[in-house]
């Protein structure tokens, strides 16, 4: 068997550009809302289900720089954290996301109680929390380079809801407004980590697995969305039609 070659970082960037092929934007769900196809259930539990995707982010930035010993990268990280949580006179992510909820008819107390969100989103937001709290700091920081690709879902979505869902509140679309500065500074940031970490073949590959990983988690999550929301087959819909499984966080 032949040895594993080590990319040139212009050769490892465009690898981990081309695992965008599976950013979850080509999930069906997702082409639905893009397109608008959905119902208003539909866009009402992907908003509430990736609630609880947004309120994970700084507990995932938070386990990273707790294992993070370089104090110039922390300082930079933190920024991830003030963004969700909000600083100062800035509302933040988390904020931007309830007023999301509120302007496609949920309240703020049905989206904090995490009442709809389903087990499937719950399992696969908590894998990525636990992944970042026990991996190095290094390969949980490089687990958000989805980011490259999210400043395309952000304009997709401001690009075609206001024009399908005419139901939904303009002031709820701050939120992807706000991610688009975001998040390409956070890709830079991230990119940059990346490039300098793996040095190795071993390590180039480590990362794209872990990247594909992230992706999975994205997938699945849309994935658990579809049945319940489009083939209409919620967890134990063969038992039962009240929503019986667990709604609040266990660990």
């Amino acid at each position: 068997m032949s040895e594993a070659i080590c990319l040139t970082p212009e050769e490892f960037e465009a690898a981990l550009r081309a695992k965008g092929q599976y950013y979850h934007i080509h999930h069906p769900y997702h082409i639905a809302m893009h397109n608008g196809e959905a119902t208003r259930e539909q866009i009402q539990g992907w908003v509430a289900n990736r609630f609880y995707y947004q309120t994970s982010i700084p507990l995932k930035d938070a386990a990273i720089m707790a294992n993070c010993p370089h104090p110039e990268v922390r300082r930079q990280w933190v920024q991830r954290i003030l963004d969700h949580d909000g600083e100062g006179e800035s509302e933040g992510g988390i904020e931007a996301w309830l007023r999301l909820g509120e302007a496609v008819g949920l309240t703020r107390e049905s989206l904090l109680s995490e009442e709809r969100v389903l087990p499937g989103v719950r399992f696969a937001v908590d894998a990525y929390v636990n992944f970042a709290r026990r991996a190095c700091w290094q390969e949980a920081a490089c687990s958000s380079l989805t980011e490259l690709f999210a400043p395309q879902i952000h304009q997709s979505r401001l690009d075609s809801w206001p024009q399908h869902y005419t139901w939904i509140e303009p002031q709820g679309y701050d939120y992807f407004r706000s991610r688009l500065g975001q998040a390409r500074r956070d890709v830079e940031h991230g990119l940059s980590l990346a490039l300098e970490w793996c040095d190795t073949a071993e390590k180039q590959q480590r990362m794209l697995d872990i990247l594909q990983f992230k992706l999975d988690i994205l997938w699945s999550m849309l994935d658990a969305m579809t049945m319940a929301y489009s083939l209409h087959r919620a967890p134990y819909h063969t038992v039962t039609a009240d929503a019986v499984w667990h709604t609040r966080r266990l660990v």
